[in-house]
């Protein structure tokens, strides 16, 4: 007998950004495997539960694939989508190194609102044009590749995201992306959206002349517009910023 991976996106925060999808294949689960904080997150219900540490994506989804081997439902669960820096690709790279059993094992990944898409819909539409989604964690990849990326992205002058934009571990690499993109690009309206959905949640409209790189934190999407993102002013309101599908030369 084997049972089901489902790997399961949350959503950035509220309920509410919670698919259907993704609260009915939650309630059929026997086991819940995730990161901590976002195992906290899911309603009550029978299942067991087994929580564990940021840093240990790999082994948590050879857990998942060894217990659904055994018959269990097993939900994954990530914030945001779990396909955007998340559990699905740590579940498919355990798939694909692990026991060759793993492979007729039925594996689902559930679309979530990923981070970059709440942010965006609080301002208005700063991705109606291309953009570029670049996680600026160097825990699985060199700097040297985060920068080269930066000034590719630039080049191409797409509207870009950062998510792991910075943390305790990591505090400076948001001052150096920053430095990049002003060598790079000059002047682009920067959005810093913290805590979307959340009670706490803060959105600062800035300059990437005047941006702060201490008012980031991990809880922090990064929006860098391109040369054609356009800001709206609304006087006391907060402004509304789009990108238009129109590129003007």
């Amino acid at each position: 007998m084997t049972g089901r991976v489902m790997i399961i996106g949350l959503g950035p925060g509220p309920a509410k950004w919670v698919t259907p999808e993704a609260s009915a294949l939650l309630a059929e689960a026997t086991d819940i495997i995730g990161y901590g904080p976002y195992v906290d997150r899911v309603p009550p219900s029978p299942a067991r539960r087994h929580a564990s540490d940021n840093r240990v994506e790999v082994d948590r989804a050879r857990h998942a694939l060894e217990l659904a081997t055994a018959g269990a439902d097993v939900a994954v669960v990530s914030g945001g989508d779990p396909g955007v820096f998340a559990m699905a690709a740590a579940v498919f790279e355990a798939v694909e190194a692990g026991d060759p059993a793993w492979r007729d094992l039925d594996i689902v990944v559930v679309p979530g609102v990923t981070a970059v898409l709440a942010a965006a819909a609080r301002l208005g539409a700063p991705l109606g044009h291309d953009f570029c989604v670049i996680s600026l964690s160097d825990n699985l990849k060199p700097w040297s590749i985060i920068e080269k990326r930066l000034v590719a992205a630039v080049e191409g002058d797409f509207v870009l995201a950062f998510y792991n934009p910075a943390s305790k571990a990591r505090p400076d690499q948001i001052g150096r992306a920053f430095d990049v993109l002003r060598r790079q690009a000059g002047e682009r309206i920067v959005v810093l959206a913290k805590a979307v959905g959340r009670p706490d949640e803060d959105i600062i409209v800035t300059s990437l002349s005047a941006v702060k790189p201490e008012e980031v934190d991990m809880r922090t999407l990064v929006l860098i517009g391109s040369s054609q993102t356009r800001l709206i002013e609304r006087g006391e309101a907060e402004p509304w910023i789009y990108s238009p599908r129109r590129w003007d030369a």
